[in-house]
């Protein structure tokens, strides 16, 4: 019998672009782009400047595959580029996901990606394309899998795998150096909750490590080490050890006609997914009734167990940008008072703002009952107005879920307003060019045009 390796090595380099179907094409051109312009973001969150400076430490530049940071002119090593790349990927919990599997999969497989295009020398657009959607599938795949809640950060540890699909069918690896390369993966996976239980900005850092190390795993596949080979099912195997409970076989057999990138949802919201429904049913709410700040005696957001669990936590306005993102509470008494939620409310005197928390104290977020521990819907909002009257809003599936897809006009809006919070500025009529070339993609001979149009200027 196959071990899991084979069959996942299998679909990464077997799939060509032409098994593809349409929705997986185009939902992966949309993340592309959405990816790079969060990433462009996430290079002036707190500790950007801190962490481009150690790491520019580890290699710089090497060879011809000098890859460059999004938003910054600097440029540096495969795997340091696609560790920056992921972190500020990730460093906002603005990035899509998959809601089924809890993986922000492109996070770690498109940094991966397009530093493996670099080190190849180039790939057309129909390759990265076919590339992205076979590491996403490995790595929402591997989420899927799983019947437990969270133990380890499961973006970062599947999402490893996923990008030494990726970037290992760019290199153009044969069957057994990809199963070698998941071994050297297992042996470099890292990251647990205790990141996010605390609301520490370590937590993408630890995306940012598996991006890394996918690179190094890559680089060292082809050297011959005799590799382990039940890397996802053997008693100490990624999935035993990582997850706990879990179903495999609904997986492999599925990875034919898998398409997972079909199945991702955007980020509306520049917070952690959990904290969507309540930011969505209070703007709606509020939308609907028109009452006012003031009318507003406490808010509920009731919804699945793994809700309360990664953001149900009280509101700190001594913990941090890190901590406020991952707070339903913080995240819904901003909207309260602004109307939408912003990246700008992450940052600076808006995180200590006095009225928030005054606010974010009337939020309470309850558990529903449910028995699935992945679950991050339905999600219910009721709005307790000192009047007496307690309006209520449901959503069985948040807002730019594949079923509540952005608008194109909300998609480029999310898009423009990242690349405002750029480190560097991008060239002149960059914007526009990432926008149409992305839509083009499949058309491209060579996608290191990508990063050089996602790079700043200095």
């Amino acid at each position: 019998m196959k071990t899991a390796a084979a069959r996942f090595a299998a679909h990464a380099l077997e799939t060509r672009f032409s098994d593809l179907n349409g929705a997986v094409v185009q939902r992966t051109k949309v993340f592309v782009l959405d990816s790079l312009g969060v990433g462009i973001a996430g290079s002036t969150t707190e500790g950007s400047e801190e962490l481009l400076r150690v790491a520019s430490g580890w290699s710089g530049t090497r060879g011809p595959a000098a890859v460059p940071v999004w938003g910054r002119s600097a440029c540096f090593s495969a795997p340091v580029a696609a560790f920056l790349n992921a972190w500020q990927m990730h460093n906002q919990e603005y990035d899509c996901l998959h809601e089924g599997a809890v993986v922000h999969a492109l996070a770690t497989v498109l940094p991966a990606a397009l530093a493996a295009a670099e080190l190849q020398g180039g790939a057309s657009g129909t390759e990265l394309i076919a590339a992205l959607a076979v590491g996403v599938d490995i790595a929402a795949g591997l989420g899927l899998a799983s019947r437990a809640g969270f133990r380890f950060f499961r973006p970062a540890t599947a999402g490893g795998f996923g990008a030494v699909a990726a970037a290992g069918r760019l290199l153009g690896f044969d069957q057994s150096t990809l199963e070698a390369a998941f071994a050297w993966q297992l042996a470099q996976a890292s990251g647990t909750m205790q990141a996010h239980v605390e609301g520490s900005p370590i937590l993408p850092v630890q995306v940012a490590f598996n991006a890394r190390a996918a690179l190094q795993s890559c680089e060292l596949a082809p050297l011959g080490f005799t590799a382990a080979q039940a890397v996802f099912e053997g008693p100490f195997g990624y999935l035993p050890l990582f997850e706990g409970a879990h179903d495999l076989a609904p997986v492999l057999d599925s990875l034919a006609h898998a398409g997972r990138m079909a199945e991702f949802s955007h980020k509306p919201y520049p917070a952690g997914r959990a904290t969507h429904g309540g930011i969505e049913g209070v703007m709606t709410l509020r939308a609907e009734h028109g009452f006012a700040v003031a009318d507003v005696a406490r808010i509920e957001v009731i919804a699945p167990p793994l809700i309360v669990r990664l953001v149900g936590r009280p509101p700190r306005p001594d913990a941090g940008a890190s901590y406020a993102r991952l707070c339903m509470a913080y995240a819904v008494a901003k909207t309260l008072q602004h109307g939408a939620l912003d990246l700008a409310h992450f940052r600076g005197d808006a995180l200590v703002d006095p009225e928030t928390y005054v606010l974010a104290a009337r939020v309470e977020t309850r558990d529903d009952g449910s028995t699935d521990p992945n679950a991050l819907a339905p999600q219910t909002v009721v709005v307790h107005l000192r009047d007496g009257r307690a309006l209520r809003w449901r959503a069985e599936t948040m807002l730019a879920h594949p079923a509540r897809p952005l608008t194109r006009a909300q998609h480029l809006a999310k898009f423009h307003r990242c690349l405002s919070f750029s480190a560097e500025p991008l060239a002149s009529g960059a914007a526009a060019q990432l926008i149409d070339t992305v839509d083009r993609l499949e058309e491209m001979t060579d996608v290191r045009g990508l990063s050089v149009l996602a790079a700043g200027t200095g």
